[in-house]
């Protein structure tokens, strides 16, 4: 059954549908026992309404980005209807808190959404887990500010899209370091930025950018600014002509941006990134990636299914290799769980999340994620053969195989690797299985 019947499915049995579920566990019934738990019933009651009806809505927007996405890739387009689904399903908003127009979403419900989204289509699931990677920095770091504040509560409102700029010149995926800078006269700001790519540039509402803090300021003392589609220009310098996630329109660009000076985050950007930036932005895109090798497994699976139904029952060849893709693809959802559980522990402790051992679980969380990914989509490759190597089958894993490709680029792994090397040499192997 493909994404499209799975969502005409979903809106027959919209209340029978099983919450969503990120660890591996879901509340199915709740039971009060006494009278004192009264409280605590309803609210799980109320916390599986509404996990079943995001995951509704994740379905229904999966759905029409799978029907979409053979045209997204071939013609490197932007996914227009399914960016249009998210916003009508008001998924773009959900982590915001309930008191400036949101849902309150943790970030398990965002990875869940990325994951449900790339078995449909990867460039649209990496599109969301970018965008909320952004939404969660503001979140997380500007709910004090007036300006953000309204920011937030615009961006429910409409369902604003926000696009990212922190890569430029030569510098390529090194963050922690801007070329650009900040200027400021009479509190307003000014920043002309070469990016290096700025993924959906062009169809964003809004850019959340590094720059350096002032002119004066070193590489790595940055900060955070939001700018809003009426306050910048983008001047096109390089094309997105790639071998896969071609929906993500990540061209190159000159922003060109103006505004107020409260429009940069008050927290300096090396909290952010260590805080925020970094853990969400490889969770998202684990559960993006995640969300691709589990469409190629589906794949590859309907494709044994379907050649040993015309073989009288007898398994084709490739059929071990669906057994390897399983067992990867059941390693690589256990890793982003456990990765997912880590950090919503330690989310409110800024200590916990900034120790060395923390940042070297992310970072590692990132380049493990990708080669297993890359590993589970290869592996179905490989069940499916030569039906699923063509490009004209309907168990083809060509795009998928391509799509998946890119997670090693982003953040090149070799550069992740070679940053914790020296976290890696003076930390003490673990003495027991618990530890």
């Amino acid at each position: 059954m493909d994404l499209a019947s799975v969502a005409t499915e979903t809106r027959r049995t919209r209340k029978k549908r099983s919450p969503m579920n990120v660890r591996g566990i879901t509340i199915q019934n709740f039971r009060v026992v006494n009278g004192a738990d009264d409280a605590a019933g309803i609210a799980r009651s109320e916390d599986h309404i509404a996990a079943a009806d995001l995951s509704d809505r994740a379905q229904a927007v999966a759905a029409i980005a799978a029907q979409t996405a053979a045209a997204v890739d071939r013609e490197a387009r932007f996914p227009h209807e399914a960016l249009a689904a998210a916003r009508s399903q008001r998924l773009l908003g959900i982590m915001v808190p309930h008191e400036l127009g949101g849902e309150g979403a943790g970030l398990s419900d965002v990875v869940e959404v990325c994951y449900v989204l790339g078995r449909g289509c990867a460039s649209t699931a990496m599109i969301y887990a970018m965008h909320q990677t952004k939404v969660a920095l503001i979140v997380r770091h500007g709910c004090e500010s007036p300006w953000h504040q309204r920011l937030l509560r615009r961006l429910c409102d409409e369902q604003l899209l926000l696009a990212s700029s922190t890569t430029e010149g030569q510098g390529g995926g090194d963050v922690r370091k801007s070329i650009a800078s900040i200027q400021s006269e009479s509190g307003h700001i000014a920043l002309v930025r070469d990016a290096t790519v700025i993924s959906y540039g062009q169809h964003a509402d809004g850019v959340v950018t590094t720059a350096r803090r002032s002119p004066e300021a070193s590489p790595s003392d940055q900060v955070l600014a939001v700018f809003l589609k009426e306050d910048y220009s983008l001047e096109h310098l390089a094309g997105w002509d790639t071998l896969g996630m071609r929906g993500t329109c990540s061209s190159g660009f000159r922003l060109h941006a103006r505004g107020e000076s409260g429009q940069i985050l008050p927290e300096p950007y090396d909290k952010i990134h260590l805080r925020t930036m970094l853990p969400v932005a490889h969770l998202t895109w684990s559960g993006a990636w995640t969300g691709v090798a589990a469409g190629a497994v589906e794949r590859a699976r309907l494709f044994i299914r379907n050649a040993s139904r015309n073989s009288n029952g007898q398994l084709p060849p490739g059929a071990a290799h669906l057994t390897r893709a399983n067992a990867s693809l059941r390693t690589l959802r256990s890793l982003v769980a456990s990765a997912l559980a880590r950090f919503e522990a330690a989310q409110s402790d800024e200590e916990a999340l900034e120790s060395v051992e923390f940042q070297t679980t992310m970072n590692l969380l990132k380049v493990n994620a990708s080669e297993l990914a890359i590993a589970t989509v290869m592996s179905s490759l490989q069940a499916s053969g030569l039906t699923g190597y063509r490009n004209d089958s309907e168990f083809s894993i060509g795009r998928h195989l391509r799509d998946v490709l890119s997670s090693p680029i982003m953040i090149n792994n070799d550069r992740i690797l070679a940053n914790v090397a020296t976290a890696s040499m003076l930390n003490q192997v673990p003495a027991s299985l618990r530890d």
